[in-house]
């Protein structure tokens, strides 16, 4: 069962759940050896082994009675280290709040895929505070990115270990949060699918936050099917109602702008097979500039990031205390230039970002989608940014870029597997819809997924 498990969809493993043909049992025991027997202890920081066969012994008499709660009912997640668990303190991959009193209750989406059936089998790492798109955390380790063949590369962040651990075979999904491409980025990074939901989309009670407001939440899994089962069941539905949408009379505009600077030449040979493949399915493609784009960076680098203010003022206490030593170094230095943004920069900033979310609503077609490479380079390898600090920050930002211009603009997007690029890493192809077109979005993905991944 462990080397099923390991190739398994939450679609196919539901399946066997439902036929009868494994038990949940079964599937969680599996989920366990395969945790114990994976190379890399750095994925998971806590693991719910009690929580979670308990959990998966309710799903096996339900299935057993004829009581089964829905397709998800029985079927392992893992959670990213901000969402509060019963009887565990909320850590956001820092050792500063180990010591924090333990969550009282599940957050609300934690409950909602329990009331679903899910199975949780634990919390997994993720960049301290959430606050980098690298994944590296040096107080719980850095998850090895599972599909390189030559050296130990990046997961990508923050949401390492959730892209770990699905892309690992360790479970078929887990739950991420996305401030600037937290869910998008580790999952373009190892070749599976990452869906971040529009802002608002799910409750955030219960989950640490980075910045409240560009702060989504979203699954990371293997196949877009799987990411709309998760959906609903996120909303608290007991079943999912996006449909297959279709190809045909759909416009896919392409940036001319900023998404394609500094691109490795794999990724953008995978990400314009992709396009060549769906422009022959029958999709519109058109290409011109969203000057939005240039206006975020400009304003970014005149005023500071919005997530940046958001961060400082949260932490301010905290940076300001002896607990400041035990953190990243490089999440306190990067945190403190929230310090140096005034609040007419932050109004500047907001008052901004509403004006270019209705500018681009304008300038795109409301039935469009919007498509580029997810990040423009490949998993790079971890052992030059351990120690090089100009080298982290810039690979940091380069790798972020692409994804923290749907962050600003609220949109929803989902990066799907769309081939390999530089050392056979799989490069993402990010597929975005404007503010709550969520079920748009995940519609055309169902049908456009196949032909991404050109199979």
């Amino acid at each position: 069962m462990t080397k099923k498990l390991n190739s398994l969809s939450v679609a196919q493993l539901s399946v066997m759940i439902q036929s009868g043909s494994v038990d949940p049992i079964e599937v969680a025991e599996a989920t366990f050896d395969a945790i114990a027997a994976h190379a890399d202890p750095a994925v998971f920081i806590s693991l719910l082994r009690d929580r979670a066969m308990s959990e998966a012994g309710a799903a096996s008499r339900r299935i057993r009675d004829g009581r089964s709660l829905g397709l998800l009912d029985g079927i392992p997640v893992a959670w990213k280290d901000l969402f509060d668990i019963t009887g565990l303190a909320t850590t956001a991959g820092s050792k500063v709040l180990a010591h924090d009193a333990p969550a009282l209750e599940d957050a609300d989406v934690v409950s909602n895929l329990k009331a679903a059936g899910m199975v949780a089998t634990g919390r997994v790492n993720m960049s301290e505070f959430a606050f980098s798109g690298l994944g590296m955390n040096p107080h719980y380790g850095t998850p090895k990115n599972p599909r390189s063949t030559d050296v130990p590369r990046i997961p990508g962040g923050s949401s390492s270990g959730s892209g770990v651990a699905v892309a690992a075979g360790l479970v078929p999904v887990s739950i991420g949060t996305d401030t600037g491409g937290s869910v998008r980025i580790p999952a373009a990074f190892s070749g599976i699918v990452g869906y971040k939901a529009t802002r608002g989309r799910y409750s955030m009670r219960g989950v640490f936050p980075l910045a409240r407001s560009l702060d989504a939440l979203g699954p990371l899994c293997r196949t877009v099917q799987d990411a709309v089962w998760i959906d609903a069941a996120m909303r608290g539905l007991s079943a999912p109602s996006i449909g297959h949408g279709t190809l045909r009379g759909l416009t896919i505009v392409i940036p001319q702008n900023v998404v394609f600077d500094d691109v490795q030449p794999g990724v953008l040979d995978a990400f314009e097979a992709a396009i060549t493949r769906l422009a022959k399915a029958g999709v519109k493609i058109v290409r011109f500039a969203i000057p939005a784009f240039n206006e975020i960076l400009d304003m970014t680098a005149r005023h500071g990031a919005l997530v940046t203010a958001e961060a400082y003022a949260l932490h301010q206490q905290r940076l300001a205390s002896p607990e400041a030593a035990d953190m990243d170094p490089r999440v306190v230095t990067r945190t403190r230039l929230g310090a140096k943004i005034t609040l007419v920069d932050y109004l500047k900033i907001v008052n901004s970002r509403t004006r270019l979310i209705g500018e681009v609503a304008r300038l795109v077609d409301a039935g469009a989608l919007i498509a580029f490479p997810t990040v423009v380079h490949v998993a790079p390898p971890i052992e030059p940014l351990k120690t090089d600090d100009d080298l982290f920050v810039k690979t940091n930002m380069r790798t972020l870029r692409n994804t923290l211009l749907g962050n600003f603009l609220d949109w929803c997007g989902v990066s799907i597997p769309c081939g390999t690029g530089e050392a056979g890493m799989p490069v993402g192809f990010l597929l975005s819809a404007l503010p709550a077109r969520d079920e748009q979005l995940l519609s055309v993905a169902l049908c456009a997924e196949a032909v991404i991944r050109g199979e």
